[in-house]
């Protein structure tokens, strides 16, 4: 391949996916590649999957199709969690190229240098086990707000999921590396970090390329607050038996750690939460909420739940309904089930059937919105603090711009552009 090169990316899932797209993104134009945006003809065609759910595996395939009857001369590379699963089947949809698996994503760049058009999709990928390195990623859209990979790997063993089998075992950078890598984004106008991993809380413990840890999330949290300028920290997804009361009081008398959580549950219901072999009950997540409302009656707090999950019975759907109708919580994110190969929910009686599924998805996602609009009627008449990102055109007149920006307890606000607004915290009256 010559060194003059176009690459165009698409990122399929959370948001350590976009981190590490993003990273990979200025690996290939370090390495002289220019970025194209992913509707545009390119050389190259970068897609990070996720394998979540079906629908993620579908899009894939669907991205594939496209790019071949586009643009079928160029090169398609598939990597992330559906390449590390299923990479023979990637291999074989007609146009793709390349499939790197987990321990091959970030060697990217060595594959594509050996890449010929025309032959057979070559597979780059092993056993799930013996990932074991911590690639550090961040992804920079604009200068205001960066998701900074901190953990990656997953040791526990819910039915319903496929990431240990598509990131193998928690592992994660460490605390001196996370606090250099913040300055530097300080230095670079970043204004807030969102912390991200598979799961966050595991911060610290297993290994990383061999070597122990013995640091904490909590230690994390601390040194931040301490040793780093950045304006505001996120703490994004995680466990509730991991988000201990330490952390939770830290947060409330931190100026940097904002008062936002997103904390899964997946069910109100404790039969439902032992057939997921999840790590905690219903009681412990309610003393969670109850502490973080206690200590922060402003405080946001997101929560995600799956609906029609096998043996999700009606009468265990009402009462996960009836629990997460009474939390003190401002918005929900609803995951309806869809089955995955390999997961042990496969093997759990009743199959929930699918019109049902959906019918509780929506009935979760209209909660979902009586409860974020009852939280941001809480705060109107009050000033916050917001960020406000780069501006953006709307969607009915492309001339117009408008900046979008969260309060400190994630409120989001919109209004038209003024450029010394961009990028910088600014009081608003919530109205």
């Amino acid at each position: 391949m010559s060194k003059q090169q176009t690459v165009a990316f698409h990122t399929l899932g959370c948001k350590l996916n976009f981190s590490e797209t993003s990273t990979l993104s200025r690996q290939l134009e370090q390495n002289g590649f220019e970025k194209k945006d992913f509707a545009e003809k390119a050389d190259v065609y970068v897609i990070n999957t996720c394998s979540v759910t079906e629908n993620a595996d579908k899009e894939c395939r669907q991205l594939v199709r496209r790019i071949q009857r586009r643009y079928p001369e160029s090169f398609v590379v598939i990597t992330g969690c559906y390449a590390q699963l299923k990479p023979q089947e990637i291999a074989s949809i007609p146009g793709v190229d390349l499939v790197l698996g987990a321990a091959e994503k970030f060697n990217l760049i060595k594959h594509l240098a050996n890449l010929t058009k025309g032959d057979t999709a070559k597979i780059c990928s092993c056993e799930i086990d013996d990932v074991s390195d911590f690639h550090s990623s961040f992804s920079v859209n604009d200068r205001t707000r960066t998701f900074l990979k901190v953990q990656d790997g997953c040791d526990y063993s819910c039915t319903f999921c496929t990431i240990p089998l598509a990131r193998g075992k928690s592992r994660s950078n460490n605390i001196e590396k996370v606090v250099q890598q913040a300055n530097e984004l300080a230095s670079n106008n970043v204004k807030e970090i969102v912390l991200t991993g598979i799961n966050l809380g595991d911060f610290g413990k297993g290994q990383t390329g061999g070597k122990k840890h013995d640091e904490s999330f909590f230690d994390l949290v601390k040194a931040l607050d301490q040793e780093t300028n950045i304006p505001r920290y996120r703490i994004s997804s995680i466990e509730p038996n991991l988000i201990t009361n330490e952390i939770i009081d830290w947060v409330a008398n931190s100026d940097q750690f904002m008062p936002h959580f997103h904390i899964p549950l997946q069910s109100g219901s404790d039969a439902v939460l032992k057939l997921m072999q999840r790590r905690y009950s219903r009681d412990l997540y309610l003393e969670r909420v109850q502490h973080i409302k206690k200590i922060m009656p402003h405080a946001c707090i997101g929560v995600d739940v799956i609906v029609g999950s096998p043996g999700e019975t009606e009468d265990y759907f009402k009462e996960s309904l009836d629990f997460i109708h009474a939390l003190d919580i401002s918005y929900l994110h609803v995951f309806t089930y869809s089955e995955r190969a390999a997961t042990k929910a496969l093997t759990i009686k009743p199959v929930v059937p699918v019109p049902i599924r959906q019918e509780r998805n929506k009935i979760l996602r209209n909660l979902s919105y009586q409860k974020l609009q009852y939280f941001t009627a809480q705060h109107l008449g009050e000033t916050r603090k917001v960020l406000f990102e780069s501006p953006k055109a709307t969607k009915e007149n492309p001339n117009q711009l408008m900046l979008e920006g969260y309060t400190d307890n994630y409120i989001r606000i919109e209004t038209p552009y003024r450029a010394e607004w961009s990028n910088q915290l600014v009081d608003w009256t919530l109205s």
